[in-house]
């Protein structure tokens, strides 16, 4: 920890959280100097307000603007008005929820909150001293036994009055209500204005039904919808007419045909709908719409009651009425229909015109527009108590938020989670807590953060909730991971969802995966060109086989006989190929004459480190430089700070399965442990062996075709060197008068 020079006056305290150099809040004046503070220096400049593990109330509070973003101003401007209204900053620190009343302070703000705060004890009827959160969260206890609450809604317990109770409920049945702080239905300014310019409305409008605008009395209402269920079908009725009068051939195609009803004569006629369709009645040039029971069946039921309210009134005795007459009828009923339409105030009409008529007239609109006024007026003293609840909320919250926003601590703290962290992604033998929900996948971004991520897509039909989660994978290796693998993800509220692989930023996870990346590059390469072999010659050999069964059924030819001198040439080949392979072991085991075991050992630990070091000296470095700044700065946060998860702090963020030994298991797997070790043991006593016999018998190895060693004598170690081949006619030369002089015999 170091202190720095001040800055515009305070002297603030820093310390090395992630491996970086942060402010460090550690009082109660810390939080009060916070706009002193360069913002700079600060680790988030914004962040968002959703998906965050944090009380969803206090977040929407210290966003003051409400635009679904916390920025730096509102948190200073937050951390100004707590400190500012209680006695002790540094209680901030504690995280409690609840507080003494004296420990607001002696100014208007704090005694404000205080006098609040006493206010809500006493609705609540409680006698103490302090206040917690759990009492100022429930405003409907708060105000559940008040007339008046401030917000300017008046329920029926607002009135002493009955008749004013009852005129209340009147208007939130009819024209709406709105909800009061105490949790009841009650009516507002608007509510009031709007129910009486209804009942003003209706009253009208009801005063303007004269008798000449009924033209059957009091069944034009029933005579009307009689009429208007048939319009439809008399005017077909009367266009097909109209087309037999203008080509009589047409009468066959325009009038229901005998197919059409034998069609359906094997259906149940009683519950068809098909017959409706058809014409009312069938069409004739005289254009007349009977009355009597020639109309389709389906129609039969609303021409009664047409003919019963309306033509036996106009046409008593027709048996039939002609277009002309139809209109005539529809053009009677035009100013009850203009008064139907011009109809007002139907809100209110479920009252009955005369409850209208007496509410007009008792006219209590202002008596319910002062208590309006008198639950208005305790305004100030209503938001001051839910001021109290801001405050409480605040005094638990604050400090744990600056925690993870301007210093990032809670992050990196082992007892603690940052309120980005949504939960635990359990996925091929390990699980992480990196887990950060987003928008989507946004790999182009979080590529620059050097983490190995997995976004997925998490689904709990249980919950109905749908998310995505970027998932930072910090050790293990990744060689059973790909998009679509599916995993399950746990909230931190214990909620499980089934989590799919949809996106792979792909980075190095752990220098043990980095070491043995080239070899499994190597083993794939192998596996994938042995896989390509063998499929070729799979390929050929069916191919053969074909070709010999197609041969044997054509009945033609047999193959050529046997030729040994393409045999003898095979077997040629494989000699020789033989001869390069023990080429190969002699040279190597030339290189190895004289030399140690714990020099071969050290000869393999540089090829090792040759072929392993640069993979892992570049997982090292990128290891170092991992940052989750960009995958944050891809859910929307302002992010003005590295945050670096070095090795050490990234092995605890993802944790592997642990085995235990094989101890207590059945006799036959027992059996076949202790098989594999004596084969592992073995294995290695023979290679080393073998690399003994090698480092030996160098010089007596020439039946396989190793080459000949010879010492040089100390004569012509100084000579200078001389060519192979007149070394060789030189030892020949020698060895010759020798193998002269030996007799025969022996």
């Amino acid at each position: 920890m170091a202190k720095k020079p001040k800055q515009n006056g305070y002297k603030w305290t820093f310390s090395s959280v992630g491996g970086t150099v942060r402010v460090k809040i550690s009082s109660g004046a810390d939080i009060a100097h916070l706009g002193e503070l360069d913002r700079k220096l600060w680790t988030v400049l914004s962040c968002p307000v959703q998906g965050l593990e944090f009380d969803t109330k206090t977040l929407a509070m210290i966003d003051t603007n409400a635009d679904g973003k916390i920025r730096v101003d509102e948190v200073i401007a937050t951390a100004q008005w707590l400190t500012g209204a209680i006695t002790d900053p540094d209680l901030l620190l504690k995280g409690d929820s609840s507080l003494p009343l004296a420990a607001f302070a002696d100014n208007e703000t704090g005694n404000t909150l205080r006098a609040s705060a006493r206010q809500i004890l006493a609705n609540l009827k409680l006698e103490k001293d302090e206040i917690s959160l759990a009492e100022t969260s429930d405003n409907e206890k708060i105000f559940a036994e008040t007339r008046f609450n401030g917000d300017g809604i008046i329920t029926p317990a607002s009135a002493e009055d009955e008749a004013l109770k009852t005129l209340i409920e009147q208007i939130a049945k009819t024209v709406g209500s709105a909800k009061d702080r105490s949790g009841a239905d009650g009516v507002g300014t608007d509510q009031v204005e709007a129910f009486y310019a209804a009942c003003a409305d209706y009253a009208a409008w009801c005063a303007a039904a004269v008798p000449e605008i009924y033209p059957y009395g009091d069944d034009t209402e029933a005579a009307l919808a009689a009429c208007q269920a048939l319009q439809a079908k008399v005017a077909d009725y009367f266009m097909r007419c109209k087309l037999i009068r203008y080509d009589d051939a047409a009468a066959a195609a325009l009038d229901v045909s005998v197919d059409k009803i034998g069609a359906i004569s094997g259906d149940d006629l009683s519950a068809n709908t098909e017959i409706a369709t058809y014409p009312i009645a069938r069409p004739s040039a005289a254009g007349i719409l009977p009355l009597d029971e020639r109309i389709n069946p389906a129609w039969q039921a609303t021409m009664a009651q047409f003919k019963a309210l309306v033509a036996d009134k106009d046409f008593p005795g027709e048996k039939g009425i002609t277009e002309a007459q139809w209109n005539a009828v529809v053009a009677k009923f035009a100013p009850y229909t203009a008064w139907k339409d011009a109809k007002k105030g139907a809100e209110v009409e479920p009252l009955g015109l005369d409850t209208v008529k007496q509410v007009l007239a008792e006219d209590r609109k202002a008596a319910l527009l002062d208590l309006i006024a008198q639950d208005k007026a305790l305004e100030a003293e209503a938001l001051a108590i839910e001021s109290v609840d801001k405050f409480l909320h605040l005094y638990r919250d604050f400090y744990r938020f600056l925690n993870n926003y301007v210093v990032l601590s809670d992050f990196y703290d082992k007892n603690q989670k940052a309120i980005f962290q949504a939960g635990r992604l359990y996925i091929d033998q390990r699980s992480t807590d990196l887990c950060v929900k987003v928008a989507g996948p946004a790999p182009e971004i979080s590529s620059l953060s050097g983490m190995y991520i997995l976004y997925c897509a998490c689904v709990s039909e249980k919950l109905g909730k749908s998310f995505n989660i970027a998932a930072v994978l910090t050790d293990g290796d990744v060689d059973g991971i790909r998009v679509g693998k599916n995993a399950v993800f746990y909230d931190r509220e214990g909620n499980d969802y089934t989590a799919q692989v949809v996106a792979i930023v792909d980075n190095p996870i752990s220098v043990r995966q980095a070491f043995w990346t080239p070899y499994k590059k190597v083993s794939r390469m192998i596996n994938d060109k042995i896989d390509k072999s063998a499929s070729e010659k799979n390929e050929k050999s069916m191919a053969g086989l074909t070709s010999a069964a197609d041969t044997a059924t054509a009945g033609k030819a047999p193959a050529a006989p046997f030729d040994i001198a393409k045999f003898a040439g095979i077997f040629a080949a494989i000699s020789m190929g033989v001869g390069l392979v023990g080429a190969a072991l002699a040279g190597i085991a030339a290189a190895l004459k004289g030399i140690t075991i714990w020099q071969f050992l050290l000869i393999l630990a540089v090829i090792i480190l040759i072929i392993s070091g640069p993979s892992m000296f570049i997982a090292w470095r990128k290891l170092r430089r991992r940052d989750l700044g960009p995958v944050l700065n891809a859910n929307g946060w302002a992010i003005n700070s590295k945050a670096l998860v070095n090795i050490a702090f990234g092995a605890t963020l993802t944790s592997l399965a642990k085995y235990p030994k094989l101890t207590a298991v059945d006799a036959q797997e027992r059996k076949r442990v202790r098989r594999r070790r004596i084969l592992c043991w073995c294995c290695g006593i023979l290679l080393l062996c073998g690399i003994g016999a090698a480092l030996y018998f160098t010089d007596r190895l020439t039946c396989i075709g190793l080459p000949y060693h010879k010492e040089v004598p100390e004569e012509v170690a100084g000579a200078e060197a001389v060519p192979e081949e007149a070394a060789a006619e030189a030892v020949a030369a020698e060895e010759a008068p020798a193998a002269a002089e030996t007799p025969a015999a022996e």
